[in-house]
């Protein structure tokens, strides 16, 4: 795999190999001269792709610590990289210069350095990549299934690494996605878990029911009828209703895909336009507040006390019985209410 990596990468031209060995003042002048980009009066950099400014001499700072010239990362590119980062950190969020600063100095920097460097297939890069995060993958993989059998999802993941696909001539890696708000050996078994899940939950779609006669069919567990689980299952349903209807349209689109239609995080992330990594953040901040607004609302409107909550969440959790998450969220489950009570 190395070996068609290095082949691969052999022909292409690296943009920062005339600034190889610079500190942060050849980094700074390397910054403005470069036509990416424009620098104001006040010495601050903005970059083509977006009104986020950084200052020269803070790019150029933290260049020098990254060590990007040891894989012929050039300050442009790098500048790009850490651009990207602060523009998917303060999304949704007003920013000024002294948080820029803040954040941008609290990233790993080293591995925004040499994921850069993987991504445009630089040689060393890829080396030191392969001797240091390897083991890492396959330790990781060995975790999720002792036996070895995630192994090859550890191996599957080089290829979207490196790139082998292309957009408008340009290799679409995986690494574009890293911002170094993690660590890369953080990130990359993120990446690794997320994907055996995503493949056991795409193997239980295709496992077939077992035989009646077989031994695997095993005999229903007798339970007992517990007095009060339709009243919980009511207002569990009554108050997770209402708590996705509050929820905005793209969530409850990304809960509709991942849960309803079992799609798997890719998927779902391809769907809605978005990275893996953000699909899951945002599931688990939705889940979150589903939670905490259901609670809320056992706690006021129902008024029970935190035990009977945590009872009634166990009770429904047991057997959720005609709960549909999917006809919640495509308001089914409402229009039916609505025409039996006309029907009344």
């Amino acid at each position: 795999m190395l070996r068609r990596l290095e082949s691969r990468s052999a022909s292409r031209e690296h943009v920062g190999a005339e600034v190889a060995g610079c500190g942060s003042r050849q980094a700074l002048v390397a910054i403005e001269q470069s036509s990416a980009k424009r620098i104001d009066d006040a010495g601050t950099v903005r970059w083509k792709t977006s009104q986020v400014s950084i200052d020269a001499s803070l790019v150029a700072r933290l260049y020098a610590q990254a060590h990007a010239e040891r894989w012929r990362v050039s300050p442009d590119r790098f500048g790009e990289a850490l651009e990207a980062s602060v523009r998917r950190a303060f999304a949704s969020r007003d920013k000024n210069r002294r948080d820029v600063e803040r954040y941008l100095s609290a990233l790993h920097l080293e591995d925004l350095a040499l994921a850069c460097g993987c991504a445009a297939g630089d040689p060393e890069a890829w080396d030191h990549f392969m001797v240091v995060h390897r083991p890492i993958l396959y330790r990781a993989a060995d975790a999720l299934e002792p036996g070895g059998g995630a192994r090859d999802l550890a191996d599957s993941l080089y290829g979207e690494l490196f790139g082998l696909r292309e957009q408008a001539g340009e290799r679409q890696s995986l690494f574009r996605y890293f911002h170094g708000r993690s660590s890369l050996s953080t990130w990359l078994r993120a990446i690794l878990s997320q994907r055996h899940v995503d493949r056991v939950r795409s193997g239980r779609r295709l496992e077939g029911l077992p035989d009646e006669a077989s031994f695997e069919a095993l005999p229903a567990v007798q339970q007992t009828i517990e007095p009060d689980r339709e009243r919980y299952v009511k207002m569990i349903h009554d108050a997770l209703t209402r708590a996705l209807a509050d929820l905005p349209a793209r969530d409850r689109l990304r809960l509709a895909c991942y849960y309803a239609q079992d799609l798997t995080l890719a998927q779902t992330a391809r769907l809605l336009g978005e990275h893996e990594a953000t699909s899951s953040r945002q599931l688990n901040r939705t889940r979150r507040a589903i939670r905490q607004d259901v609670e809320q609302q056992l706690r006021v409107e129902q008024q029970l006390t935190e035990a009977e909550i945590s009872q009634c969440f166990a009770s429904v959790a047991a057997d959720p019985g005609p709960l549909n998450l999917g006809s919640m969220l495509s308001g089914e489950s409402e229009r039916k209410e609505s025409a039996l009570d006309r029907s009344r």
